[in-house]
């Protein structure tokens, strides 16, 4: 996440979206949610079934297009970040918002659905029926534009599945057919059971694809003009920045460092989400001016789950505000908000699920574990020193749905496995649908953390002197975070956190589940030692330096935070890390021993030490080498 100014991303975010009058007033905070055995439980099928009658459109067809949409969700009628609205994801998005030339229909599928079935568009996107049979009408409408009849064969129906997406070259109808092959169920945040049968053997009438699109011009430099995406994801590549902000000074450049990773040996370890803070267009700009200072791998727009790559992998783009972090990771931004308030609030299913195919790719290509140690927010991200802690990021934020997110990535959250024992690992786990604590400026909003307390009561203070603010996770443990059980009190476990213990809530081990990955490394201060420092990030020792006189010796700071005797975290991998700094001085490389990479012989295991990860030297545990590794 870049900054922007406040009453900038405001006003921005309130051009994008437009108002729509008449919505449904948010869901009142404690009330009963119908399930699946009250009579209302099945009322969103029935919804679906009549929809689809009515228009004629298949109901598996209908199903599987509003799943890939929402998941079926409805969000109280509150849009998400580009403007969809209901559970069949309908789009309202303000033309003045848009950038020239690229407004179209797609963004306006609820007034034309409203037209259709001849009901207010504020009707369509607060109730789910109306928003169904708008989306049915819809449908149908492009299927007949298409010169086919509407008729009972979903496989018959992707021209008008590819239009409804907005971009017949995205994935999103190849998505909605192969749902329809696997089928889906669940129960939506609001109680409403919904069933797709499975069609394995269905069979699609799917068009030759279009030709490419070849409006941006605009060359990338090296290897990367194609972008490095899977196969089906649709990217484009357009360059960030690379030039000087002062023509006279050859350091004065952005937005990002020339490298040749990881042949040069800088291994790529982690993948970091961000949020944009702004819409896709203005992100995109951002990135492409120097001044910015600021770049990323890619960025995921939130409408279609577009992927478009700025910075070659093998490059090291400026994102996570830590450098040995942006040494060894990739940076991917999301359109979207971190905490809305009054803007949109949630992000969209094309999004996640684009975002997810990029990362299992390169997870694959560069050896990156699926977990929450190296597939992180930059909420994880720790400060590179203590006065940089305070003000490190928070995105994606706390209604980011990790617990879906880490499904696609086809990595999902260990089963329940009962109330844990003290020494055992646990992954926070809470429900994201029913997980609903308070949040300040939100109304009853799922969300993905736990609050953490000085002991086993709801009633003992928030740890660290925390508050309710999302921005604040001083008194949060996060879903997918790894942790140690220190103590268990009834339905309460207490986890090693920030050099304490820390409590929640975990009543049969609802909020937190064993770790059943085996080969788990555990750190315990080594023998002698009454506590240990911790770092934020991973520098090689000042001898390191001795045979590179042009670069200067970067200092191995700890934090102010340490591991007490007693304490035991979870490491993120079973070996350390050397520490390591990349020089790079003048955008050419031409300064004496630009673009060397310095290794150091101390080594570094990174470890889940509050809500971010910090590191440990291996020399200062139990259970690490008891010398240097070189």
């Amino acid at each position: 996440m870049f900054r922007m100014p406040r009453a900038a991303a405001a006003a921005a975010a309130t051009a994008l979206v437009a108002t729509v009058l008449g919505a449904a007033p948010a869901a009142t905070a404690g009330a009963p949610a119908a399930t699946a055995d009250t009579p209302d439980g099945d009322r969103l099928q029935r919804q679906f079934a009549s929809a689809a009658a009515e228009f004629g459109v298949p109901e598996d067809l209908l199903l599987a297009l509003a799943y890939q949409q929402t998941r079926w969700e409805s969000h109280g009628g509150a849009p998400s970040t580009t403007g969809n609205y209901g559970v069949a994801g309908l789009t309202r998005v303000d033309p003045a918002a848009v950038p020239a030339g690229a407004d179209g229909p797609q963004l306006h599928t609820l007034d034309a659905a409203a037209a259709l079935v001849g009901r207010p568009a504020g009707e369509l996107a607060a109730d789910p029926a109306q928003n169904l049979r708008g989306a049915a009408a819809l449908l149908a409408h492009y299927q007949r534009e298409a010169g086919r009849a509407p008729d009972g064969d979903p496989g018959a129906w992707y021209p008008a599945v590819a239009r409804f997406g907005g971009n017949a070259r995205s994935p999103f109808a190849d998505r909605v057919f192969a749902t329809l092959r696997t089928g889906a169920e669940r129960t939506t945040a609001d109680g409403r059971h919904v069933r797709l049968a499975a069609s394995p053997a269905l069979r699609v009438d799917r068009p030759a694809e279009p030709p490419a699109d070849t409006t941006d011009t605009a060359e990338p430099r090296g290897a990367a003009a194609v972008a490095d995406c899977p196969a089906g994801l649709d990217c484009d590549f357009r360059p960030a920045a690379y030039a000087l902000t002062d023509p006279k000074d050859p350091t004065s450049y952005g937005n990002y460092t020339e490298a040749n990773r990881p042949a040069d040996g800088q291994r790529i370890q982690y993948v970091v989400l961000h949020d944009t803070e702004g819409g896709y267009d203005g992100s995109l700009a951002t990135f492409r001016n120097p001044s910015s200072q600021a770049s990323a791998h890619y960025l995921v727009r939130s409408s279609d789950g577009h992927v478009t790559q700025l910075v070659d992998n093998g490059d090291v783009a400026w994102h996570a505000g830590n450098k040995t972090f942006n040494m060894h990771g990739i940076g991917i931004e999301h359109e979207g908000y971190a905490f809305p308030k009054d803007r949109p609030t949630w992000y969209s299913e094309q999004l996640y699920q684009s975002s997810a195919a990029l990362v299992r790719h390169l997870a694959a290509r560069y050896g990156v574990p699926l977990d929450r140690e190296h597939v992180l927010g930059h909420d994880d991200v720790p400060g590179p020193v203590q006065a940089n802690v305070a003000g490190m990021h928070w995105d994606p934020g706390t209604f980011w749905d990790w617990a879906h997110y880490l499904e696609l990535l086809g990595a999902p959250l260990p089963g329940p496995s009962g109330p844990p024992a003290v020494g055992e690992t646990v992954v926070v786990s809470p429900a994201f649908d029913t997980n609903r604590p308070p949040v300040n400026g939100t109304s009853d909003r799922p969300e993905n953390f736990v609050y953490l307390r000085t002991g086993p009561s709801p009633d003992a203070p928030l740890l660290n002197g925390g508050t309710r603010d999302a921005s604040d996770w001083r008194d949060k443990a996060v879903t997918g975070a790894r942790y140690v059980v220190a103590e268990v009190a009834g339905d309460w476990t207490a986890i090693w956190y920030d050099g304490q213990k820390a409590w929640f809530a975990n009543p049969g081990g609802s909020a937190a589940v064993r770790d059943t990955r085996p080969g788990r490394t555990v750190l315990t201060p080594r023998p002698g030692a009454a506590a240990i420092p911790v770092y934020g990030r991973a520098y090689p020792e000042a001898a390191a330096y001795r045979g590179h006189p042009s670069i200067p010796v970067q200092q191995v700071v700890p934090l102010s935070a340490t591991v007490p005797a007693g304490q035991a975290y979870p490491a993120a991998d079973a070996e350390p890390v050397r520490g390591d700094f990349y020089y790079a001085r003048n955008i050419g490389g031409d300064a004496p021993e630009d673009r060397t990479l310095v290794v150091g012989c101390d080594a570094y295991y990174p470890v889940r030490y509050n809500h971010r990860l910090a590191y440990l030297k291996s020399t200062d545990v139990q259970g690490g080498s008891a010398k240097p590794v070189c």
